[in-house]
């Protein structure tokens, strides 16, 4: 009894400065703050220290007691340091998880392959992790530290997990950016050309970029290892987009087909075949202009009402053509005994040999698009014709043809006449000339630009200083004296005045007035001098013809 009782004094004497020993005191607070170097020596030669005092002063007493006690110092004494203990393990696995996430981003960086970043991290943190328990062992009892390890394992496999979907997720962004930049933009400018080729086109363009967005993603997620599965399940996934991104193209521009439709009719029906504006000059035929300006925009509304990635006939555009274009539809139409009407091929919510999910305009709403198109355009066409109407009248000086077989007519006695005596051809060739004198001389053509009553004022004002210089010039060439160069006449002042209050019309040329005037005067001068040269040739050979 009185060893029992002085062995449990004594062990309890030396947890008690155990708990207060500085050694240990320093030990405990620094593994609060973080992994400690040499831990596991450092309490191991603490709790030495006291076992053996306890060994010592205990050694006389019986060895049973002794023993049991020393146990129970023990027991108690590891009790004690095990919470410091297992704040270090988990320091240690902190530092190893956040030493995995740092390697694993800096592998990464350099380049290397996901699954073997991995693989090399996990295996140099774990090894960190082992040497750090080992170090932290303590030689009186043999913890086990695997449940920490196998804790430290699954946090590594739980943030290798999170990251290599966030890295795979930042991928599969990245080539679907790449791939509806490659096909949005090419597949908008196809369906605005909108002829016969352009789903053709489409598909090959889609293929193309397709395949080149696969194999530069397979070689992307080649490092991350997965097994094959996975990985046609993903490819799967990314030609699915591509396909997407041109479906949801298609029905965008469905939407503003009746636009494209517009444009497309005023582009074929205002330019020529070389792209240049039309000048309505009255040769142009507006019906066969009009008729292919209308079958490009129906060409346009038949690309536009389906959906053809997979490379399936249909008769969507000759329907349209036949129904709409033709006029040929409605009267080989069936009908129906019992109604007695004709069945409308386009009266149907769905096209034949089309699918339900590739339809993008129903046959209903392509006939109602096709009659708010044609009454949209149909001021164009009237604008057309009243502007080549408008050039016809300009620029017909002649009379009408009944005019000029009725003058044939009534005046055939007179042409009779005429080729029965030369005379009066000759005279009529003198008074031709001379009008045709006056005629470029007064520059009638050009009075009339401005109007009738302009021109009128301005003609009679000019008529009779023009009968006069001719007179005079021709006055002086009878004579044998050669007319001076400054001999040109000068507008009258009445003339100079009306022309110059007269403003000139809104679409004039710009071109300077003095330019053009010099060059027709060259030119009418040349005419002028000739045609009075002939002219007084002329009158001195009528008197001798008629003394004669």
């Amino acid at each position: 009894m009185v060893a029992t009782v002085r062995c449990e004094e004594i062990a309890n004497d030396k947890l008690r400065r155990l708990s207060a020993d500085e050694g240990w005191l320093a030990l405990e607070e620094a593994v609060q703050e973080g992994p400690v170097s040499g831990f596991g020596k450092r309490l191991s030669s603490v709790l030495d220290t006291y076992l053996s005092e306890y060994d010592m002063e205990a050694v006389y007493f019986d060895e049973g007691v002794r023993n049991a006690k020393r146990k129970q110092l023990e027991s108690k004494a590891l009790d004690f340091v095990y919470p410091t203990y297992s704040t270090l393990l988990g320091h240690l696995r902190s530092k190893a998880f956040e030493s995995f996430k740092i390697q694993l981003e800096q592998s990464l960086k350099k380049g290397e392959g996901f699954a073997a970043s991995v693989r090399t991290c996990t295996q140099s943190c774990m090894l960190e992790f082992d040497r750090g328990c080992a170090d932290a062992a303590i030689r009186q009892a043999k913890w086990d530290a695997s449940k920490v390890r196998e804790k430290l394992r699954r946090d590594i496999d739980t943030e290798a997990s999170s990251v290599r979907s966030v890295k795979l997720s930042a991928i599969i962004a990245d080539h679907e950016k790449n791939l509806t930049e490659a096909l949005s933009g090419p597949v908008e400018s196809l369906f605005e050309v909108g002829d016969e080729d352009t789903w053709a086109s489409i598909r090959r363009l889609l293929k193309r970029e397709t395949e080149a967005a696969v194999l530069k993603f397979s070689t992307a997620i080649a490092g991350f290892e997965m097994d094959q599965a996975a990985v046609d399940t993903m490819v799967q996934n990314l030609r699915s987009y591509a396909r997407n991104v041109v479906v949801k193209k298609a029905r965008e521009e469905a939407g503003k087909v009746l636009i494209r439709m517009k444009d497309r009719f005023s582009t074929v029906f205002n330019h020529d075949n070389d792209s240049l504006p039309r000048v309505w000059t009255g040769k142009e035929d507006i019906r066969t202009i009009t008729k292919d300006a209308r079958a490009a925009s129906l060409r346009l509304l038949s690309v536009m009402a389906a959906i053809r990635l997979d490379e399936k006939p249909d008769k969507v555009e000759s329907l349209l053509f036949s129904s709409l274009m033709d006029g040929t539809a409605a009267a080989s139409l069936p009908r129906d005994r019992s109604i007695g009407d004709s069945v409308d091929p386009l009266a149907s919510s769905m096209w034949e040999e089309v699918s339900p999910q590739d339809k993008l305009i129903t046959p209903v709403q392509c006939k109602s698009l096709w009659r708010q198109f044609k009454a949209e355009t149909e001021y164009t066409v009237t604008q057309a014709i009243s502007a080549q109407e408008a050039h016809k009248k300009n620029n017909n000086w002649m009379p009408p043809p009944w005019a000029i077989l009725a003058m044939a007519v009534l005046g055939f006695n007179e042409f009779i006449l005429l080729l029965k005596n030369p005379l009066y051809l000759m005279i009529l060739f003198v008074a031709y000339l001379l009008l045709r004198a006056l005629w470029v001389q007064m520059d009638i053509a050009a009075e009339f630009r401005h109007g009738a009553l302009p021109g009128i004022l301005s003609i009679s004002s000019k008529f009779l200083p023009t009968i006069m210089n001719l007179i005079r010039r021709l006055a002086e060439e009878a004579q044998g004296q050669r007319p001076p160069e400054a001999s040109r006449p000068q507008q009258s002042l009445a003339s100079q005045s009306f022309r110059y209050q007269t403003p000139p019309p809104a679409g004039s040329s710009s071109i300077p007035e003095s330019s053009v005037s010099s060059n027709i005067s060259s030119s009418e001068s040349e005419f002028e001098s000739s045609g009075l040269n002939l002219i007084r040739r002329r009158s001195t050979n009528i008197p001798e013809a008629e003394s004669s």
